[in-house]
């Protein structure tokens, strides 16, 4: 959970520290933007290639060495004095984290029941949500009321905690002996329609969230201390709704999901639509921020029991797609601004999301398929 909440942190912090790391390295904010965005094109891309290379290495030496990088470039991101070495720094983090939710999520949640994996992924994704509802706005304050380069430093710390107890702690064995290896219910096609699902839901709450501070104040006109109290209530929605279906996945896995991304959708095209009378925008985006953890934390919850092979490669594949999702939908979001307003954003954003939700709607009208013959060439181990 420490880890979760020290890599998600690292991975947003530069957009409240914007200003500052721009006029300390003597660079333009667009490029101290690409900090953020070359993170996630990054995490996208090399998920599924660093799952594949390390599937042999025992889990608690891969975690380990993930971490090790987390700590040796926060450490360089603190001390960086150019950009390109700042870059560099980011790039390594995001390698780190490419690896992390692909690990971590069988690690942990073999260590207890099947029956409660749910929890388990449930208070790995708290961790997380933890980070934008804490960790980004104290490490901002922290930023601003001394330099940029001290929360970056106090990430390294947290990453190194992180790092010497799952040293100490984590039981080692085969990876391919993991309770949690293997999918708990193998469905191939259930597999695609989560990821497909999951990469259209990111790119659409992508697509509006990026230009959120934009919304609220042109078009709902809130002032911008207002604007930067409804990101606090933002964050803790987010939380409340991660906490709500973490308690529910075990009991309802595939209508947690499908729950989520139809709220999700209702939030963005409900700010598309009413998004000018206040109080109707304070509850659009209340949906929309109890939505987009949940949703993520749904797809991974999935991928543990419709994993055709490992589930360490299925969530890679996850989380790289949900990451090239968001690139996307920051993308689409950032042209529809260009050619409209930022009304248009959320429309995009929510006509996305009910292609999610098409996709998972007719995933229930087919029979189900389980295992193919390929799939059955990795056999599901049984659980402790």
């Amino acid at each position: 959970m420490l880890g979760a909440f020290t890599l998600n942190t690292a991975e947003s912090l530069p957009v409240g520290l914007l200003e500052r790391i721009s006029d300390s390295l003597r660079v333009s904010e667009a490029a101290v933007g690409l900090l953020v965005t070359g993170y996630a094109v990054t995490v996208a891309v090399a998920s599924v290639p660093l799952a594949h290379a390390v599937r042999q290495v025992p889990r608690r030496q891969v975690l380990v060495g993930l971490l090790a990088a987390l700590v040796v470039a926060g450490l360089v991101a603190a001390l960086a004095t150019s950009y390109g070495l700042l870059l560099a720094a980011r790039l390594l983090t995001a390698l780190a984290q490419a690896l992390f939710w692909a690990v971590m999520g069988p690690v942990a949640v073999g260590l207890f029941a099947v029956e409660v994996r749910g929890r388990v992924v449930g208070a790995l994704s708290m961790a997380g949500s933890l980070a934008l509802a804490l960790g980004v706005p104290a490490g901002t304050w922290l930023g601003r009321q001394s330099d940029w380069r001290v929360p970056v430093a106090l990430l390294a710390v947290l990453g190194l905690v992180s790092l010497v107890t799952i040293a100490a702690l984590l039981p080692v064995s085969p990876p391919e002996k993991e309770p949690a290896a293997y999918g708990t219910r193998p469905d191939t096609r259930r597999f695609r329609t989560v990821l497909a699902a999951g990469t259209l839901s990111a790119a659409g709450a992508f697509a509006g969230y990026t230009y959120i501070v934009t919304f609220l104040g042109r078009v709902s006109g809130f002032s911008p201390g207002a604007v930067n109290v409804l990101l606090v209530v933002f964050g803790a929605a987010c939380l409340a709704g991660v906490s709500l279906t973490g308690a529910l996945l075990d009991r309802f896995p595939r209508s947690a999901l499908t729950t989520a991304v139809a709220t999700q959708t209702v939030g963005l095209l409900g700010l598309y639509a009413a998004g000018s009378h206040p109080v109707a925008a304070v509850v659009f985006l209340v949906l929309t921020g109890g939505a987009l953890g949940p949703v993520f934390m749904a797809t991974q919850n999935e991928m543990l029991h419709c994993a055709p092979g490992r589930t360490d490669l299925a969530l890679a594949a996850n989380s790289g797609l949900y990451n090239a999702g968001i690139a996307a939908g920051a993308a689409v979001g950032g042209l529809v601004l260009s050619l409209a307003d930022v009304r248009g954003a959320f429309l995009a954003g929510g006509v996305l999301g009910v292609a999610a939700c098409a996709v998972l709607l007719g995933s229930f009208a087919r029979p189900r398929r389980t295992v193919s013959s390929y799939d059955r060439k990795a056999p599901v181990r049984p659980v402790r």
